[in-house]
């Protein structure tokens, strides 16, 4: 295998985003844990374990085509989503912290993409 196709690329990114809506699903299905562990089952907890399930699928049909050391570092994509999310959601604060860390993690993105061609 010589070279990731763009199908690939877009798939693991979808899957990077399908997941990061998982980690927000997560967060609010666990919120209701506050009122007792008898409330470990709710819709968004749930949803939130289907998406992180689902967002496999795309992951599994991108990778076969691809260069796994190039697609598997997309994963960390999710990172940035739930950064957003998280701010968009939840009201978190983005901080200049977390945006230097976020521009290193899509610095090594991008070098390892671009040393896989």
């Amino acid at each position: 295998m010589t070279k990731t196709p763009l199908s690939s690329i877009v798939l693991v990114f979808v899957a990077s985003l399908i997941g990061s809506f998982g980690a927000v699903f997560l967060k609010m299905g666990a919120a209701h844990l506050n009122r007792g562990f008898k409330y470990i089952v709710n819709w968004q907890l749930a949803f939130g374990i289907f998406l992180f399930l689902g967002s496999s699928v795309p992951y599994v049909m991108g990778i076969n085509k691809g260069e796994l050391s190039v697609l598997y570092p997309m994963v960390s994509l999710g990172y940035i989503w739930t950064l957003f999310w998280s701010r968009l959601f939840f009201n978190e604060p983005i901080t200049k912290g977390k945006l230097g860390a976020l521009a290193m993690v899509l610095a090594g993105i991008v070098c390892i993409s671009v040393g896989g061609r």
